[in-house]
Formats: structure tokens, sequence, C-alpha cells
């Protein structure tokens, strides 16, 4: 099911999501629900992820498919980072939930991230490129964070100012 997504300036976006506990079907429901969302994402084709805050849902969950041919999801719950490369990446990066706007980040190139699957096992896994960048990125998200936050205070504004202007 294709979900709406919670629009800025939403309190939600800003607060952190709790915890999962277990993996339930309903949990893999949310996940079927975000990945559906996320294919269906307006104006950009398909995104790259989304995480569970950005539907409204407040808890720690994401997915992301970077593949070339889709269909590769990988389903996250309670991310962490726990090794970031030195080597920095910029990518263009957006969101639905301040539609019509994008900017350049820079972030590590590569990443390392524990995180519990669909079956409920605790997963290490190495990601690179846009992977990498799609699952910080999504982490952000479940800390209350977006990525206009790694902007200047003048750019971030300027965007939302923007952005808004979009929406009308």
């Amino acid at each position: 099911m294709i979900r709406p997504f919670v629009p800025y300036p939403d309190a939600r976006l800003r607060t952190p999501a709790a915890p999962v506990e277990t993996i339930t079907d309903d949990i893999r429901a949310i996940w079927q629900d975000m990945i559906d969302t996320m294919e269906a994402m307006p104006g950009m084709g398909p995104g790259v992820g989304l995480a569970a805050p950005q539907i409204g849902v407040m808890l720690r969950l994401a997915v992301v498919d970077a593949s070339d041919d889709r269909g590769h999801a990988i389903r996250f719950a309670n991310p962490e980072i726990l090794h970031a490369s030195a080597q920095m990446r910029d990518h263009e990066e957006a969101s639905p939930n301040l539609p019509g706007v994008f900017a350049k980040i820079s972030r590590p190139r590569a990443v390392t991230v524990r995180f519990l699957n669909e079956t409920g096992a605790v997963k290490e896994q190495d990601f690179v490129g846009l992977w990498a960048t799609s699952i910080q990125h999504q982490i952000d998200h479940l800390n209350g964070r977006m990525y206009i936050d790694h902007l200047s205070r003048t750019k971030r504004e300027m965007l939302i100012k923007k952005s808004r202007k979009t929406r009308r």
C-alpha cells in the first residue's frame, strides 16, 4: 500500500524514532508499504530509500534499493553505523517530505551497518556509493534529522522557502 508522506515541517520529521523490539508480521507489512511507497515516489522516479518517520511511522525502520534493476530492497530495523570511511562522496540528495528541492551533500563513501533484517537476525553489512549515501540519509531521518541539516542556515532556509512555493 502506498502511504502519504509527512509534509515538512511536521514535528515527526524532527523526532527520533523508537527502536524496534522484535520483527513481526506487522513490521514486515510496514516494510512492504515503505517499499511500495518508495517505488511510487513522485517527481523523481523510484526513490532509493525511505525511513518510516517519512510516512508517519515512528519506528527505526528503513528500506534502501540502489540497485540498477530494482527489486533488491534491503529492509533495516534499528540500523547503526559501526564504521564510516574517511573518503567522502558527494551526491544530490532530496526528500519527498520537502518536494521540489535538492542539494549536494558530502557523506562517507562507504559504511558498515549493523541492523536487524527481515528474519530478525542481527546482520553487519558493508555499503558503498549510492547504497552508503542512502542508508546514511535514512539513519538521519530515524534520528530526527534531514539532509538539509547538513547545509548552512542560509542555504537551508532558501531550500525550505523554494519548496513552499513549489507546493502552492
